[in-house]
C-alpha cells in the first residue's frame, strides 16, 4: 500500500484530514501535501473533481459522513491526526457530527482549520460566494481596472489563494508550533476577507497618509505611473516596466535612447500622461524580444509579459523549476525552497485512490478496521 509520508520534509511525519472542497482548501492542502504531510483528501461518494492538479501528493478516499459507522471510523482517525482542513460553511461540519468540539473529545491536540469567504461569524457568513464577492468587500476589487470601465477580477488569485488558502497554512503551521508548548490543538478560523483585507495592508495604509486615492488607474501602483506599468510593442506583446527608484528610472530611460533631464518630472502625477505616451511611441518602435535582449543584465526593471506557453522556456523560471512538465502538462513546481529539507517534486495528479479501511490500517496499525 502506498504511503504519503516524505522523509527529510519540513512536515514529515504531520498527519492531516483534508475534508473535500474546491478552490483554496485543496490549494492548501496541496501545500501541506508539497511540504511533506501525511495527508488523506476525503470526499463525498462519486464527488466530482475538476481541479485533479491540485489534489497531488495525496491520496483520496470516498466517505460518506451520514453513515454512523463511517463517521465513527472518521472520529477514530480524526482521534490519531494532527490537522483537519475544511471548507464548508458555517455550521456544515457541526450537523455531520464532525465539528471542532466533537473532534476535540476525540484529539484535545488537534488543529481545526476553517476555510469560509465571510468567516465563522457575522451577517454574512451563511452567505454563498465566490471570490469576486470576497475580494469585492475588501476594496481591492475596486481598484483593479480602468476609471472609466467596470472593474475586473485579478484571476482567483487575490483571494481564494492569496487571502484564503495562504492564510489557512500560515495560521495551520501557527497553531502547530504552538502546540509543541501548550500540548493544546485550537481552531484556525481563516477567512479569505480578513486574509485579502490583510495583503491590501499596504494600501491600506498609503490610504492612511494621503497616497492613494479609490480612482482607479491614478495611483503609484495601478498602472497610472508610466514607470511601473505596460507597454505594447511593435509585434503587439508587452513590456512590464517597473522602475521605481530613481537609479532604476535612469537605467530604463537610457535603455530608450532617452535622457532623464529632458524629460518632465516623474514625481509629479500630473506628467504621467505626457511621460507615457512619450515611452509608448519608443517602446512601439521595437518588439516585445528586442526590448527584452536590449534589457537583459541591467537594473531597468524592465521584463518580457509572457504567454502561459512562453513560460517554461524562460532561463530563470526553467533555473528554478517554478514550473515543471507533468502528465504532458506544464504545472506549477513547489515553493518555497529549504537548505536541507526536501518538498516533494511528484507534480502529476492525486497518487491514487484508497479506502477507508486503507486508511485506518495505515494510521491505526495493528487495531480492527
Amino acid at each position: 500500500m502506498t504511503t504519503c509520508v516524505s522523509d527529510g520534509a519540513p512536515l514529515a511525519g504531520i498527519k492531516v484530514i483534508e475534508v473535500g472542497g474546491i478552490g483554496p482548501v485543496p490549494m492548501a492542502g496541496m501545500l501541506l501535501a508539497d511540504l511533506g504531510a501525511d495527508i488523506v483528501r476525503v470526499e463525498r461518494p462519486a464527488e466530482e473533481v475538476d481541479q485533479d492538479y491540485l489534489l497531488r501528493n495525496r491520496p483520496r478516499v470516498s466517505v460518506d459522513l451520514k453513515d454512523m459507522a463511517q463517521r465513527d471510523t472518521m472520529l477514530r482517525l480524526i482521534g490519531r491526526a494532527d490537522v483537519l482542513i475544511e471548507g464548508f460553511r458555517p455550521g456544515v461540519m457541526e450537523r455531520l457530527g464532525l465539528g471542532p468540539d466533537v473532534c476535540a473529545r476525540h484529539n484535545p491536540r488537534l488543529v481545526y482549520g476553517r476555510m469560509t469567504g465571510y468567516g465563522q461569524h457575522g451577517p454574512r457568513s451563511l452567505d454563498a460566494g465566490h471570490d469576486i464577492n470576497y475580494v469585492s468587500l475588501t476594496g481591492m476589487l475596486f481598484a483593479f481596472g480602468s476609471p472609466n470601465e467596470p472593474p475586473f477580477p485579478p484571476l482567483n488569485l487575490l483571494g481564494d489563494f492569496g487571502g484564503g488558502a495562504m492564510f489557512l497554512v500560515t495560521g495551520v503551521l501557527a497553531a502547530l508550533l504552538e502546540r509543541t508548548a501548550s500540548h493544546r490543538g485550537q481552531v484556525v478560523d481563516a477567512a479569505i476577507i480578513d486574509g485579502t483585507s490583510l495583503l491590501g495592508q499596504m494600501i491600506w495604509s498609503w490610504r492612511a497618509i494621503g497616497r492613494w486615492n479609490d480612482r482607479r488607474r491614478d495611483n503609484l501602483l495601478d498602472g497610472a505611473a508610466p514607470f511601473y506599468t505596460t507597454y505594447q510593442c511593435a509585434d503587439g506583446r508587452y513590456l512590464a516596466v517597473g522602475a521605481l527608484e530613481d537609479d532604476f528610472y535612469e537605467t530604463f530611460v537610457s535603455g530608450l535612447g532617452l535622457s532623464a533631464d529632458s524629460l518632465h518630472d516623474r514625481k509629479d502625477p500630473s506628467t504621467w500622461p505626457s511621460l507615457r505616451s512619450r515611452f509608448a511611441a519608443v517602446i512601439g518602435s521595437r518588439t516585445r524580444d528586442e526590448w527584452a535582449a536590449r534589457f537583459a543584465g541591467t537594473d531597468a526593471c524592465v521584463t518580457p509579459v509572457l504567454t502561459f506557453d512562453e513560460v517554461p522556456a524562460d532561463p530563470q523560471v526553467a533555473a528554478r523549476g517554478s514550473v515543471s512538465k507533468a502528465d504532458g502538462v506544464v504545472l506549477a513546481g513547489t515553493a518555497p525552497s529549504f537548505s536541507r529539507s526536501v518538498l516533494r517534486r511528484t507534480l502529476d495528479r492525486c497518487d491514487h485512490d484508497t479506502t477507508l479501511a486503507e486508511v485506518v490500517a495505515r494510521w491505526l496499525p495493528g487495531r480492527d478496521g
